[in-house]
């Protein structure tokens, strides 16, 4: 199939262009996917400002890493049975061979770090090109509007299989943005005693309590619970949640750092880690298990992410995206852009 298509192009930090591009065909192994809609996160701004970590962006870039669409058409050696279903696909491009995906720790894959919108062409455009071993397909009937959701889903899905959650635990959700919230809804179907987000934006915190939670602090009031729970699930990424985190763990606890750090943030105190014996793990992406994990919950109704999405905006507009991503307006929650 010929034709044309649109794609937004950042060729250095700052410097964007929307440019018409020839339909990509699939090589072997790939599809193609018509895009329904893809999501904006703070990683997409890091890279337009050039302060993604050298080694995890390569210029220039087709951004969108957070998508949903259509298989379009496949490349050979593709079952043809695919074109026409809905789907998202993981975003690392891990190897499959190495001892750490034979694990099924895709996300530790120690081939090289290559990522769809970030050292791959993204999903800001009107099509992109996957790896078909990559695809999570979803019921004929999904909502590809909220399903652009489901890949900061599968990392929350990721922190969640991590932190072990038990009927009846204390669970605190430090932070309120999409992963915080995202976070609530899976944390909900585990039945906790309480679950508490902390953020410091009282909009937010009352969206939590739509999405599942018991209660909302802001971190002062936070601060007089150290010791408290059970499981802290730590979203925000500010320069001090990884230790406020770990403080607000109680004797034996779990801390799921899951937030993206930026240099300088708060050391963790070692002294306070070892005597209080807690767990501490961090997430970044998702293997493949959280993905279906993500995938399974989506379809059953336990996620439910389209209330998150509070604007919607053509790819003409992508710049105005990146304004709003980051911008600090608490009723900001999840951007789309819309090819």
């Amino acid at each position: 199939m010929s034709g044309v298509g649109r794609a937004v192009v950042v060729d250095r930090p700052g410097a964007h262009r929307l440019v018409t591009v020839d339909t990509p065909e699939p090589g072997p192994g790939e599809v193609r996917v018509r895009v329904a809609a893809a999501g904006v996160c703070m990683s997409d701004r890091e890279l337009y400002d050039g302060r993604r970590a050298p080694g995890y962006v390569r210029y220039p870039i087709t951004p969108g890493h957070e998508w949903s669409g259509t298989v379009e058409a496949v490349g050979e050696g593709v079952g043809p049975e695919l074109i026409g279903r809905r789907t998202v696909a993981e975003g690392f491009r891990a190897c499959g061979r190495c001892a750490r995906c034979r694990e099924g720790e895709t996300s530790l894959c120690t081939a090289g770090y290559e990522e769809t919108g970030f050292t791959r062409p993204g999903a800001f455009a009107d099509h992109v090109l996957v790896p078909a071993r990559l695809l999570h397909l979803l019921a004929d009937d999904a909502d590809l509007r909220a399903a652009a959701l489901l890949e900061p889903a599968a990392v929350v899905a990721a922190a969640v299989r991590s932190g072990r959650p038990e009927p009846g635990e204390r669970i605190a959700v430090v932070g309120a943005g999409t992963l915080g919230l995202l976070a609530v809804q899976l944390l909900a179907a585990s039945s906790p005693g309480e679950l508490t987000v902390i953020d410091p934006r009282a909009e937010r915190g009352r969206v939590a309590r739509g999405s599942g939670a018991t209660g909302a602090l802001g971190p002062e009031e936070a601060g007089q619970l150290h010791g408290a729970y059970d499981l802290v699930v730590e979203t925000a990424g500010a320069a001090t949640t990884a230790a406020s985190s770990c403080l607000l763990a109680r004797r034996g606890g779990r801390v799921v750092l899951t937030g993206m750090f930026a240099a300088g943030a708060a050391g963790i105190d070692p002294v306070h880690l070892s005597v209080h014996q807690l767990t501490v793990r961090s997430v970044f992406g998702a293997p493949s298990a959280a993905w279906s994990y993500a995938v399974r919950a989506f379809t059953g109704g336990l996620l439910d992410p389209g209330p998150l999405v509070t604007h919607e905006l053509p790819l003409e507009r992508f710049e105005e995206a990146m304004t709003l991503v980051g911008g600090g307006d608490p009723g900001t929650g999840k951007v789309l852009l819309r090819p």
